[in-house]
C-alpha cells in the first residue's frame, strides 16, 4: 500500500481527484469503479470543476458503482443511482448509458447479482477502483464476517452501518437493511485501487486496514494483498498510523 497523507478533507479530496483525473487523461476510455457516501463528494466536486475548465473529458469513460440499497429504485432520493446522478454524472459529459449501478429495485436477488456480475465480466478489468472505508472496516457493503465474498451479493447490513448511514435519512427506521454489493473478489480484480478516508471516526479502521492481520473481520485488510493500492487519507483518519 502507498499512503498519501493529507492535511484535511479538502486536501484529501483534491489528491483523490488528481489520481482519478490522471487515469482518465492517460486512458480516455477508462473503466472506473466508483463509490458513494460522504467521503468522495469533495473529489467529485473537484472533478466537476476540472471538467468545466476543460481539463478532463469523461465522454468515453464507463463507470461501475460498488453498491445499491436493496428495495430502492434509481429515482428514489436515497438510492445510490440518484446520488451519483445528482452529485456527479449530471455535471459532466459522461454518457449515462455508460454508467452502471446494481439494480436495487429487482427483488430477485440471484437475478440481480448475476446480471451485475455479467455486466462487469463483459466490461473486463476496472482500470481504477475508488473505495471508501466504513467504521467497521467494510468496503462497498462487504461487512465483516467469516470469509471474503466473491461476486455481487445481497448483504444484511451491520447495525453500525445502518446507524452511520441514518444521517442521510429522515429516520433510522427508513434506512434499508439490505444492499447489493460488489464482492471482494470483484474489487480486488481492479488494476489500481484508491481508498479515500477522512475523519477520526475512521482511524481504527484505517489502522486495521494497513497494519492489522488480513482477515474478513476487517474486510479492507485484504487490500494489503493488492499490488497497486493507494490510501489517500487526512491527518485525522491516519491519527493511529
Amino acid at each position: 500500500m502507498r499512503i498519501i497523507r493529507c492535511k484535511d478533507y479538502d486536501d484529501m479530496s483534491r489528491k483523490t481527484a488528481n489520481i482519478i483525473s490522471a487515469q482518465v487523461i492517460l486512458k480516455p476510455n477508462a473503466k472506473l469503479g466508483l463509490a458513494t457516501g460522504t467521503t468522495p463528494i469533495g473529489a467529485y466536486e473537484q472533478l466537476i470543476k476540472w471538467y468545466e475548465k476543460g481539463d478532463v473529458d469523461f465522454s468515453e469513460v464507463s463507470t461501475y458503482n460498488l453498491d445499491e440499497y436493496y428495495g430502492l429504485s434509481g429515482d428514489h432520493p436515497q438510492s445510490y443511482r440518484y446520488f451519483m446522478d445528482h452529485t456527479f454524472f449530471d455535471h459532466i459529459n459522461i454518457d449515462k448509458g455508460h454508467t452502471h449501478v446494481p439494480d436495487g429495485s429487482n427483488p430477485n436477488i440471484d437475478e440481480a447479482c448475476a446480471a451485475y456480475d455479467e455486466l462487469m465480466a463483459k466490461a473486463g478489468q476496472m482500470d481504477l477502483q475508488l473505495l471508501g472505508i466504513g467504521r467497521n472496516g467494510h468496503v462497498g457493503f462487504n461487512e465483516p464476517g467469516e470469509s471474503f465474498s466473491k461476486g455481487t451479493h445481497c448483504v444484511e447490513l451491520a447495525e453500525s452501518t445502518i446507524v452511520a448511514n441514518s444521517r442521510l435519512f429522515d429516520s433510522i427506521d427508513d434506512v434499508p437493511r439490505k444492499a447489493y454489493s460488489m464482492g471482494v473478489q470483484n474489487i480486488m480484480s481492479a488494476k489500481t485501487i484508491l481508498v479515500a478516508a477522512s475523519g477520526e471516526d475512521k482511524a481504527q479502521a484505517v489502522y486495521d486496514m494497513i497494519y492489522g492481520p488480513v482477515s474478513p473481520h476487517c474486510t479492507a485488510s485484504i487490500l494489503q494483498l493488492h499490488g497497486d493500492c493507494f490510501v489517500v487519507a487526512d491527518e485525522d483518519a491516519l491519527s493511529l498510523c
